[in-house]
Formats: C-alpha cells, sequence, structure tokens
C-alpha cells in the first residue's frame, strides 16, 4: 500500500468519527494557541519595558534612598534631600553631570468642573525633570525655573489626566484642584504609552516646593534623576555621585553606602534577566497543554484501535503486512496533531493581535514553528503505542473479537 493510500484510509478512518476527531484536534489547537500567546505576552510585556527604560536615554541615572548588602542602617542612615541634588548640580564637584532634578512623589484626586479623578503619580521636581525623563509636552509649554524659585500653583498633565478630567478639550490655561490646592495648568505631555501595570501618562508634575508645601512637607525627596553629559560619561558621573554623596552623608566605607544609583544599562540587563524566567514559565504552563493535547491523542488512538479490532483482523487475514497497520494509525494519530497544531498557529496569531491585560503581545517566530513541530512530534510519540498495539494484533483474535 503507498503513502497515498495510507493516507485516504487515515482520513477515512477520522472522517468516521468526527465529533471525536474534531475535538481531539481541539486538544492540540489551545496547546499551540496557548505557547504561542503566552510566550507572545511575555515577549510583549518584556519590549514594552525595555522601550521605556530605553526612553529616558543610556545617559540617565537614578538615585534612590536605601544601600545593598552591608549598607548602614538605623540612625545613621539618612535620606535624599534637596541639598545633596543642589551638591551634584556643583560643576566643580561633578563635572560630568549635566543636569540634576529631585523629585516627591505622591498621589491626590484632581477635579475639574465636579469631573474627579485620582492622578496615579503627583510629581513635584524641577524643570531638568522633564529633559531627563524624556518627557516632552504636545500642548502648551513647561513650567520655569522662576516658577520654582516663586513656588508657583502651576502643573504639566500627562494625556491620560488630561482625557479624564477636560475630555476632548485642551486643558491649557485651565484651573483644577489637586488635593484641595488650586493649579493652573501650563502643558501637557504627549502619549508615551504604559505596560499595562502604571500608566505614564496618568501624571501631575508641579514645582518642587508647590508639591511640597501642599503635599508631602519639605523633608527628604523620593529619588533624584541625573543626566550625565554624554553616554560615555555615564560610569564617570556615577562615580562622581557616589564621591559626593558620600560627603554630604558622611559615609567612610564604601561598601556601607545608604543610597543606589542605577543606570538604564543596568535596568535593562535586570528586566532582561527577569524576562527570560518570565519567559520560561509562561512556556512551561502553555506545555502542559500540548502534553494534555497528546495524553488526549493516545486516549482516542485507543479507543480506536479496540473498535476496529475486527477491521484490522480481517486486514491481516488477506495479507496486510504489519507496517500498513502501523503506517495507518500513526498516520491518523499524525494527521490529529497536524490538523490540530495548524490551527493551533492561526488561532495564535489572531490572538496575539489583541491587547491583553493592556499589553500588546510580540509573536516570537521560533514560538509558532517551535509549537507546531512539538505538536507534530506529540502526534507521532503518543500515536505510537496504539498504532504498535494495532499492528500486534494476531489476526485469529481480531477476527473472534465482537
Amino acid at each position: 500500500m503507498n503513502p497515498v493510500e495510507i493516507l485516504r484510509f487515515a482520513v477515512g478512518g477520522l472522517a468516521a468519527n468526527k465529533v471525536r476527531s474534531g475535538l481531539t484536534m481541539l486538544g492540540v489547537l489551545i496547546g499551540v494557541a496557548a505557547v504561542i500567546i503566552l510566550l507572545a505576552v511575555g515577549n510583549g510585556s518584556s519590549q514594552s519595558v525595555k522601550d521605556s527604560i530605553e526612553k529616558l536615554g543610556t545617559n540617565a541615572l537614578t538615585i534612590s534612598s536605601g544601600g545593598g548588602f552591608g549598607a548602614s542602617s538605623g540612625s545613621d542612615t539618612k535620606p535624599l534631600t534637596v541639598d545633596d541634588a543642589r551638591a551634584l548640580a556643583d560643576p566643580a564637584s561633578a563635572p560630568d553631570i549635566s543636569t540634576v532634578a529631585p523629585e516627591v512623589t505622591t498621589s491626590q484626586t484632581a477635579v475639574y468642573n465636579g469631573t474627579s479623578h485620582t492622578v496615579g503619580q503627583v510629581v513635584g521636581t524641577y524643570p531638568a525633570y522633564f529633559k531627563t525623563s524624556n518627557s516632552k509636552v504636545d500642548k502648551g509649554d513647561y513650567f520655569s525655573a522662576d516658577d520654582v524659585l516663586n513656588s508657583r500653583k502651576v502643573a504639566v498633565i500627562g494625556s491620560t489626566t488630561a482625557t479624564d478630567l477636560f475630555g476632548t478639550a485642551s486643558p491649557v490655561g485651565k484651573k483644577l484642584v489637586i488635593g484641595g490646592t488650586p493649579f493652573t495648568v501650563v502643558g501637557e505631555l504627549a502619549t508615551k504609552g504604559g505596560t499595562g501595570f502604571q500608566d505614564p501618562d496618568d501624571t501631575v508634575i508641579a514645582p518642587l516646593p508647590t508639591v511640597q508645601n501642599a503635599f508631602t512637607g519639605f523633608g527628604p525627596v523620593s529619588q533624584i534623576l541625573v543626566e550625565a553629559k554624554s553616554a560615555g560619561a555615564t560610569t564617570r558621573a556615577q562615580n562622581e555621585i557616589t564621591t559626593v554623596l558620600m560627603g554630604t552623608h558622611g559615609i567612610k566605607d564604601p561598601s556601607a553606602l545608604d543610597f543606589r544609583v542605577s543606570s538604564q544599562q543596568s535596568l535593562l540587563s535586570t528586566q532582561s534577566d527577569t524576562n527570560k524566567t518570565f519567559t520560561v514559565l509562561l512556556g512551561a504552563v502553555a506545555a502542559i497543554s500540548l502534553l494534555v493535547g497528546g495524553i488526549g491523542i493516545t486516549n482516542i488512538m485507543l479507543v480506536t484501535v479496540t473498535e476496529r479490532t475486527r477491521e484490522i483482523g480481517i486486514r491481516k487475514a488477506i495479507g496486510a503486512p504489519r507496517g500498513v497497520i502501523l503506517g495507518q494509525f500513526l498516520a491518523e494519530s499524525t494527521l490529529l496533531s497536524l490538523l490540530g497544531g495548524g490551527l493551533g498557529v492561526v488561532a495564535g496569531l489572531i490572538g496575539s493581535r489583541f491587547t491583553i491585560v493592556g499589553i500588546k503581545p510580540v509573536v516570537i517566530p521560533a514560538s509558532v514553528w517551535g509549537a507546531f513541530a512539538i505538536a507534530v512530534a506529540i502526534g507521532l510519540f503518543f500515536g505510537g503505542y496504539p498504532a504498535n498495539r494495532a499492528a500486534g494484533l494476531r489476526p485469529i483474535e481480531a477476527l473472534r473479537h465482537e
């Protein structure tokens, strides 16, 4: 019997039980689609975070309170302050630093004409923040250094905040009340887009002393953003930050720092390692679905062999060799996985076109071919036992089967 005839018999065998064959293919379809979509979600999340980090620029540095292992603790720990930012802005002490922007962060409710909105981030900072964080104004303008010096109640708002409070109207020049304090909107930021966990466009940025006076008090700052003069000067700027802050914090031992300096490159490296673990975990979860689909193929093929025992006996009695019987049942199981895998690829690619939990999936080409190839291999592997069992039946015993 040639391969074409074997394939024809396999198709006929599957067509005889359409519902059963369809449900078996559905199991493989779900497994393949799950692998493609879950890995695409993991990759999309990674890409979104990477883009957000890269938007800050390769020469941006973030200083935050708290040290690593061996850092000072208790009453010896000093928080970051505006004085630390002033010391870093001194070109004599830190010649490789271009701009410094201390910031305090809080969350407040904003109200405009009866419309209320809880702002995710109310940031108090200096004008240098906009350049360092790559925050560009789409409408209006930034607030100025003079606004900071005079503690003016002005603000630049994100596009999400603008839409929720003002709808399609321009917010520039309008007054809104944030946490009971009136602010005049001087600008609206261009949309950045988010990862789904925190919306960077849901923000209000105002002069540092204004936010401190209204909400946080004149104490420590949340963090300090620093921009090196160039990407090549980042390492030197990082060393200068460490030296200056060790002086302002009275630290003698470099291993007992009470602050951390993070570069975008280190954040990218950490994010990349985390994403690999996350992607492997998602792939392992999805692979379970493929395994379940394979077990389903074994189950259905065993049932098929039992139902067609007498047919197998007749074919063997008239001279059908073991290889033909083996080939037919292997062809049926492989065809199930082939069709199920193909439909799973289509379903996975279609599903990856939709935003999932705020994340835009990015398909990994290797996952498509890999999932399909594994599905076909599963058909061969899990169909091997039922096929071998069918081929091993003795004709006389098969003919006696009721």
